[in-house]
């Protein structure tokens, strides 16, 4: 068995898993250090669920290797399923138990020491907001609840690494407030890999973002880091009066790259909409408010568009449809 300790919580290389003859997941790669939590983002048929699965092994990869704290998956799926706590997507509880029986249930199989297993359940009880419900069956609980529970059974053994299939579905505002603390609470302690489609929770909560599409990673990186990959520019909104002629010549002395995009009709006070963009990141907003006051131009209204993950992901996604259009040999799930 591997005792060498790593820096790197999940290392994937080269996965794939194919179901006749389809590629589900098409040679992906990828490393997530110790402590960080990472969105795994994708439309649906794009190949999460299958790839969580392959890293908590519940499903065998068809190629490609894969280790949990530098433990193959392969070869010692039992160290790797001891290292981690895994939430599916439709997860599975026992309608017919309480609370506190299953996560007693779960601590013993899970290994959990008996001295410890009554406090530790007390402990994730309180960070799930379960102690209310903690002796009632599971099968009369709210969606809501019933997600929460196995949130708190993931976490129970205190694994290393946390993956999580979706785990706010169902959940109102309020409880999605608790899951976003609870998960931002293992930064640093757990290695938490968790799939969502609400992409504002993904962005608050992640400290990095993969995004995947047709079995294939299509982006990653931070959050800024996409808007920079992907998007690759700035863009403002100025609303304005005066002699607009000399504006092309004042966002040069700005930023070279910094030009009209579009320019919106006068209304009946004279303003213009007018739509800004450059490749430079850095904010240029004060900049352009001077310029356009020392020419004398009437300035109503100035903003900067602030994109937000979902327009990162919905570009993603779309450039990698239009390379697999180009080229169909690169296609992976349908």
């Amino acid at each position: 068995m591997n005792t060498t300790p790593t820096e790197q919580a999940i290392e994937v290389s080269h996965l794939v898993k194919s179901y006749a003859g389809v590629k589900a997941v098409n040679d992906i790669s990828f490393t997530v250090p110790r402590g960080e939590i990472i969105g795994f983002l994708g439309p649906n048929g794009a190949g999460k669920s299958t790839t969580m699965r392959i890293l908590t092994g519940y499903l065998p990869a068809t190629s490609g290797q894969v280790s949990i704290c530098g433990f193959p998956v392969a070869s010692e799926a039992d160290a790797v399923k001891r290292r981690v706590g895994y939430m599916p997507e439709n997860n599975p509880l026992p309608d017919e138990m309480r609370v506190s029986e299953y996560l007693y249930f779960r601590g013993r199989l899970k290994e959990v020491p008996r001295r410890k297993l009554g406090s530790r359940i007390d402990e994730v009880l309180e960070l799930c907001d379960l102690k209310r419900v903690r002796h009632k069956i599971i099968g009369k609980l709210s969606k809501g609840f019933r997600q929460r529970v196995g949130i708190a059974e993931s976490v129970l053994a205190e694994p290393p690494v946390i993956i999580m299939d979706e785990p706010t579905i169902g959940l109102d505002p309020h409880q999605i407030l608790i899951v976003r603390d609870l998960i931002a609470s293992l930064r640093g302690r757990m290695t938490v890999l968790i799939s969502s489609h609400i992409l504002p929770e993904i962005e608050m909560t992640c400290d990095r973002v993969l995004i995947i599409n047709q079995g294939r990673i299509v982006a990653q990186g931070t959050p800024a880091d996409l808007r920079r990959e992907v998007l690759g520019k700035s863009a403002y909104e100025i609303e304005a009066a005066g002699d607009l002629g000399a504006l092309p010549f004042l966002l040069g002395s700005i930023d070279p790259g910094l030009s009209v995009a579009s320019e919106g009709p006068a209304d009946a006070l004279g303003f213009r909409t007018i739509r800004l963009t450059t490749l430079n990141l850095d904010d240029a907003g004060e900049a352009i408010l001077r310029a356009c006051l020392s020419e004398g131009l009437r300035v109503r209204a100035l903003s900067r568009e602030h994109p937000t993950l979902e327009d990162v992901f919905l570009a993603a996604t779309r450039r990698s449809w239009d390379a697999v259009a180009e080229d169909p040999s690169k296609g992976g799930s349908k």
